[in-house]
C-alpha cells in the first residue's frame, strides 16, 4: 500500500451495501461531518465557468435524467460524466467536487447525470437515462458550444461500467458518434471469477462481497446482458478509443486490465494505467501525492482526447 494511504486506512469506515437505504444515510453523515478545511479543499472552486441545473427528457412515461451542466470557457468538447455508487448511492452534489474538478482541468463540458438509482430503478433505468443524455449531449452540441465530434462518455466505478455500456450500445445502434471513453475503475463484469476478485476480500472501501452486493442490487434476477456488464461482450471492434484505469488493490482490478487488453485485441486504441499501491476510491484522499497524480491524468487525458487539431 502507498505509505501517506496506508496512513488514512483505520479512518475508512467500513460500508454495508447490502442495506442501499443505510449506505444512502451514511454517505451523507459522512459528507456532514467532513471538517471545514476538507470540505474546502475537496470542492474547489467554479470560478471561470458556468454551472446549470437541467432536465433532459428521456423515454415517453419516464422522468426527465437530471443534469448538472459545467462549462468552462473556452470548451474543447463534451464528457456525460457518470458517478460511482455503485449504482446506489450517491447524487449531483456528492459528484460536484469531482465535476468541478474534471471540468477544469480538462477543459470540457462536463455533463454530470443523476441516473436513476438500483435497487428502485434496477437496469436498464441507469444506461437509458444515459443514453438520454448521450443523445441530447449530440443534438445539443451547437447550444453547448462544443463541436458534435467531440463528446466523450466517462466516469468512476459503476458509472464507468455504465459509460463503457453507453459506447456499446451506441456502435450498436448507430448511436451519437463518441470520441472517447473515459473508465476509472470501471465496474464490468458481475461473475466475479478473476484473481483480484477472488482474493481480494478485504479491501479498503470496496471488496468482493460489497460489489456482490451491488451487482444483485442492479439486476435483481435478471441475467447480465454486455450493456449491463461490459466484460461479457464478444466483439469490442469498433468502439471509441478508451482511457482505462485501475487500482492495485481492488477486486476490479484484473476485469479493468482484462477489457484493456481485449479492446487493444480488437483493434481499438488505448491507454491503460495500472496505480500502484492504491484502492478502489482511493483517489478521494486528496492529500496523497499519487490521488494528485491519478486526478490530473484523467483531467490530462480528457483534455488531449478532446482536443483538435490547432488547440
Amino acid at each position: 500500500m502507498d505509505p501517506e494511504l496506508d496512513a488514512f486506512l483505520p479512518f475508512i469506515p467500513k460500508t454495508d451495501l447490502s442495506d442501499p437505504i443505510a449506505a444512502r444515510k451514511q454517505l451523507a453523515e459522512l459528507a456532514a461531518a467532513a471538517p471545514k478545511e476538507v470540505t474546502a479543499a475537496a470542492a474547489p472552486g467554479t470560478e471561470g465557468m458556468e454551472v446549470e441545473d437541467r432536465t433532459v427528457p428521456a423515454a415517453p412515461g419516464v422522468p426527465g435524467v437530471p443534469v448538472r451542466i459545467y462549462r468552462p470557457s473556452p470548451a474543447h468538447g463534451a464528457v456525460v460524466w457518470l458517478r460511482g455508487g455503485g449504482w446506489i448511492v450517491g447524487d449531483l452534489d456528492t459528484e460536484h467536487p469531482t465535476a468541478t474538478r474534471l471540468a477544469g482541468a480538462s477543459g470540457a463540458v462536463v455533463i454530470s447525470v443523476d441516473y436513476r438509482r438500483a435497487p428502485e430503478h434496477r437496469f436498464p433505468a441507469a444506461l437509458d437515462d444515459v443514453y438520454a443524455v448521450l443523445e441530447w449531449t449530440a443534438e445539443n452540441a451547437s447550444d453547448l458550444g462544443v463541436p458534435p465530434d467531440r463528446i466523450a462518455v466517462g466516469g468512476h466505478s459503476a458509472g464507468a461500467g455504465l459509460a463503457a455500456g453507453a459506447a456499446l450500445r451506441a456502435r450498436d445502434e448507430q448511436g451519437p458518434p463518441i470520441r472517447f471513453q473515459l473508465l476509472n475503475q470501471p465496474t464490468l463484469d458481475d461473475r466475479q471469477e478473476t484473481w483480484s476478485q477472488r482474493n481480494f476480500t478485504d479491501t479498503p472501501w470496496q471488496d468482493r462481497d460489497s460489489l456482490t452486493a451491488v451487482w444483485r442490487h442492479y439486476l435483481g434476477d435478471a441475467p447480465a446482458t454486455p450493456y449491463a456488464a461490459p466484460a461479457r461482450a464478444g466483439d469490442l471492434s469498433g468502439l471509441p478509443p478508451a482511457y482505462v484505469s485501475a487500482a492495485e488493490f481492488d477486486p476490479l482490478r484484473d476485469e479493468d486490465i482484462d477489457y484493456a487488453l481485449r479492446l487493444l485485441q480488437a483493434g481499438v486504441t488505448v491507454e491503460l494505467h495500472q496505480w500502484p499501491g492504491t484502492f478502489h476510491g482511493s483517489h478521494a484522499i486528496l492529500s496523497a501525492d499519487v490521488s494528485q497524480r491519478q486526478i490530473a491524468e484523467l483531467g490530462a487525458v480528457l483534455r488531449r482526447a478532446l482536443a483538435g487539431e490547432g488547440d
